[in-house]
């Protein structure tokens, strides 16, 4: 009661005008809209000014505001209409083309890059989960926030129309009722139910049971620890015999922008060897952080003058056996930077 009461006395100070009130207001929120804007679009850079536009639609209608809800499902519904809004003028990301080339037997030189608003970006945990994931919420409900932010996930609710995702995040990972959530759209209930409905079926049939049950995780850390040094180990050396004794036999691998994918261990194995071997640069890879809720490295490349610069951000979703089931390269200087590693190494 406290809490509530407190949070209806920063509305009424900030309805008066008083601006440090506000953000004391919005910012225990300021997270978890973040990853909901993430989630919707698919991008860091465009969810951080999808927060930025609906904190400034928040105060500049905050007087409409009668705490009906709470703060945050207030923020939440305004920042799902400023991110369908702007999904109304492009199309979805993708994580690896899957649904545009067929996979990459490895041995030919990468295609030219795609476009940076074709891809879907990596965004770091740092940047969402501090403060976020409350005490309160159950190891379940946590862990569907977490999954809700999984590559594999962010990458198929892109192929949902802008509808139908919203619809689905905010029932799924908000916790929203249909009722709320046809509010929040403007649509009718009806509408809803069917929108999550026919949502639920493409996540089914792409990745099925999502989010009713724990997912596939490390339970042994000595052996995920084992292979995240095999796998720096591999990029440092390189050594694709380490590479290989990580990756899973039908590990999917994607190197946004370059528009190629593999769908197996031997193709991946194929390219590293043929490729990335033969280039005069060496590498080293940097401490494991984690992004999307997996763990992942930067990868640097040496300068002629010595200095390792910022590559590429590699990020490792593992099975319960600690092998590594999908494997993301985003490469370039921009991804590493938006993951909070440095642009060079010492």
């Amino acid at each position: 009661m406290g809490e509530l009461l407190d949070e209806r006395g920063l509305v009424a100070a900030a309805q008066a005008g008083d601006a440090r009130a506000f953000e004391s207001l919005v910012t225990p929120h300021r997270r978890m809209v973040l990853a909901h804007c993430y989630r919707l679009l698919g991008s860091s850079a465009d969810a951080d000014d999808a927060v930025q536009e609906a904190m400034l639609r928040a105060w500049k209608y905050l007087a409409g505001f009668e705490g009906r809800s709470s703060a945050r499902s207030w923020l939440y519904a305004i920042a799902t209409k400023v991110c369908l809004d702007a999904l109304a003028h492009r199309g979805p990301r993708t994580l690896s083309g899957f649904d545009q080339t067929e996979p990459s037997r490895g041995d030919g030189m990468p295609a030219n890059p795609l476009p940076e608003s074709h891809w879907v970006e990596p965004l770091a945990d740092a940047r969402w989960v501090d403060g976020s994931l409350d005490v309160r919420e159950s190891p379940e409900s946590q862990c569907t926030l977490r999954q809700s932010v999984a590559l594999a996930f962010l990458a198929t609710i892109q192929l949902l129309p802008p509808s139908q995702r919203a619809a689905l995040l905010l029932r799924e990972v908000a916790g929203w009722s249909a009722h709320e959530i046809a509010l929040a759209l403007e649509q009718t209930e009806a509408a809803v139910n069917s929108s999550l409905q026919r949502a639920r079926k493409t996540l089914d049939e792409r990745i099925p049971q999502w989010n009713r049950s724990i997912s596939s995780t490390p339970t042994d850390t000595t052996a995920r620890d084992e292979t995240l040094s095999r796998y720096l180990r591999a990029w440092q050396s390189p050594d694709p015999s380490l590479l290989s004794s990580v990756l899973c036999e039908d590990v999917i691998t994607t190197m946004p922008p370059m528009p190629m994918w593999f769908a197996d261990r031997d193709a991946m194995l194929r390219f590293f060897t043929g490729f990335v071997l033969q280039l005069p640069t060496r590498f080293r890879a940097s401490a494991v952080i984690s992004v999307n809720g997996a763990p992942a490295v930067g990868v640097y490349a040496m300068r002629p003058d010595g200095v390792f610069v910022a590559d590429s951000v590699h990020v490792l979703s593992l099975d319960a056996q600690s092998q590594v089931t999908l494997l993301a390269v985003f490469r370039g200087e921009k991804a590493v930077l938006s993951c909070g590693l440095p642009a060079t190494l010492a």
